[in-house]
């Protein structure tokens, strides 16, 4: 299989094995799945359709490999991240087409999520360097008959299910901090999109020099590969980044055997537009924060809030640039000034977003533009960059996650009105605040209820800082030293170095060292 409409070489290749114990294997059962082109609905590729079988002998490799790869130092595991990193530099062009074709992102983006895979490894190899220094902390536990020292391991096995909006990136969040933290990985990606991590095992091994079970790859559906792996009894880890309803699943499947768990999950993110905002720049940030990636982003600040006395302007720019953003084929070349939207993901998925935008129009939302597909496609899944005014909190399209190119706002008098709108909701993933009063926005952040908040942005995402949420968004935190120590876990080694003896069986005339 060969990505049709790009240069061959090696990385074009749509591999459809696994990768177990550094080297790409066949499927047990010797089941396949079809992956569908979301611009043309064509067949975009097949790919190994993993079982239980392969599951187990996944994570058999990679418990083997934890006991060398677990001992090794973390100056050895920097030096290998930093070849993979060189690795993913090297082939950045035929990834991130690859991954533009089978996600349905304009190339561009996916350009940029290339750049962050690399950058993602680099930044975990400094933590793994780091680490060495970290060995053997000692603690003043204010008595001097005792030596503490803290020491950190590697948790064990990971599991990682990852999801399909950002394949590679997601997947290296979760990835290059198990390597760095000295973890050995078996990673289930996406069943839509499982190409470019497979490329990302092939890569590790083959140019960054991973040994073989180090990072395995299991592709396949939820049922046939996720649901074996979070539930293993030799995966120490698992870390899952994907819907509420599914990590409820994982979390109740690591509950059995008390299993470490991290998850990500769904988000309905608001984003605070106050009356000095430069409306511009607003209407910018409002944008991106629901138009990139196609609307498919977990952290969406779909729910705008705007304050009454600037609305009717935000309003009209709002539509004003809507209107120009234009509908594309992923490899479409990105043209200065023109923002590009790509398809959704597959045909299940535009269907969920209009009926969402059929239920707005049902309970009395105004479309201010968009509100279906786009006049003319007839092929792939398009949607058209939608957004709704006179939103009702009661509205599905208010409270439940559309993960689509839909913006709904509403409109607020007071601060307190802002936050109080922006606070009910089960989500607690992300927010934003848009203002020129940097007092505001620092008591502003402050009140809002969720992992992330953006300031005068949104959707920037920096593998430096901890990435998750609270409530149903989840628990534990992918990136940033959080995300790295979630793969560790500290040991305390204690001993008593008092001269005396400690005198629990005390002989007569003892006199106990005060506590």
């Amino acid at each position: 299989q060969l990505l049709r409409g790009s240069p061959r070489g090696e990385m074009q290749a749509l591999l459809d094995q696994h990768f177990i114990n550094g080297q790409l294997v066949p499927p047990i059962k010797g089941g396949y799945l079809e992956c569908i082109n979301p611009h043309d609905e064509t067949v975009f590729g097949r790919f190994a359709a993993g079982t239980s079988e392969d599951i187990d002998a996944a994570v058999a490799s990679a418990v083997e490999a934890q006991k060398t790869w677990g001992k090794t130092t973390g100056k050895h595991r920097a030096q290998v991240l930093n070849k993979i990193a060189d690795a993913v530099d090297a082939h950045k062009q035929a990834l991130a087409e690859k991954e533009a074709v089978n996600a349905g992102k304009p190339l561009l983006e996916t350009i940029w999520d290339v750049d962050d895979v690399a950058g993602c490894f680099r930044y975990m190899a400094k933590n793994a360097e780091a680490l060495d220094g970290r060995q053997g902390t000692k603690l003043d536990v204010e008595m001097a008959e005792f030596d503490v020292k803290v020491f950190y391991e590697p948790c064990g096995v990971v599991g990682a299910i990852t999801p399909w909006n950002y394949p590679a990136l997601m997947a290296t969040w979760k990835v290059a901090a198990a390597l760095a933290a000295g973890c050995c990985v078996v990673l289930k990606p996406s069943e839509l999109t499982p190409f470019t991590c497979v490329d990302l095992a092939v890569l590790a091994h083959k140019e960054g020099g991973l040994p073989p079970g180090v990072f395995n790859v299991v592709t396949g559906d939820g049922v046939g590969a996720g649901a074996p792996l979070s539930a293993h009894k030799h995966v120490d880890k698992v870390t899952f980044t994907g819907s509420v309803a599914t990590g409820q699943k994982v979390m109740k499947a690591c509950a059995d055997g008390v299993r470490n768990v991290s998850l990500e999950l769904g988000g309905k993110s608001p984003i605070l537009v106050f009356e000095d905002a430069d409306i511009d720049s607003a209407v910018e940030w409002l944008l991106f924060g629901v138009f990139w990636t196609n609307g498919q982003i977990c952290s969406s600040t779909s729910r705008a809030l705007v304050h009454e006395s600037i609305a009717p302007k935000v309003l009209a720019k709002l539509k004003e640039v809507a209107e120009k953003i234009e509908l594309c084929a992923p490899l479409t070349p990105a043209r200065d000034g023109v923002a590009h939207m790509g398809p959704l993901i597959n045909k299940t998925q535009r269907d969920k977003v209009l009926a969402f935008i059929a239920s707005a129009k049902a309970e009395g939302a105004h479309v201010l533009t968009g509100g279906g597909t786009p006049p003319g496609v007839s092929k792939g899944f398009y949607v058209s960059p939608t957004i709704f005014t006179n939103v009702e909190k009661h509205m599905k399209v208010w409270n439940e996650e559309i993960f689509g190119p839909v913006l709904c706002v509403k409109t607020f008098t007071t601060e307190e009105e802002a936050l109080t709108l922006a606070n009910d909701s089960w989500s607690g993933l992300a927010s934003a605040v848009l203002t020129a009063d940097p007092i505001r926005s620092a008591r502003v952040a402050r009140e809002l209820r969720t992992g992330i908040v953006w300031v005068n942005c949104s959707q920037p995402c920096f593998c430096h800082a901890p990435w998750g949420g609270v409530k149903l968004s989840g628990i534990g935190r992918d990136n940033g030293e959080a995300g790295f120590n979630s793969f560790l876990e500290p040991k305390q080694v204690t001993a008593y170095v008092g001269k005396e003896p400690w005198g629990w069986f005390s002989p007569p005339g003892f006199t106990r060292p005060k506590l």
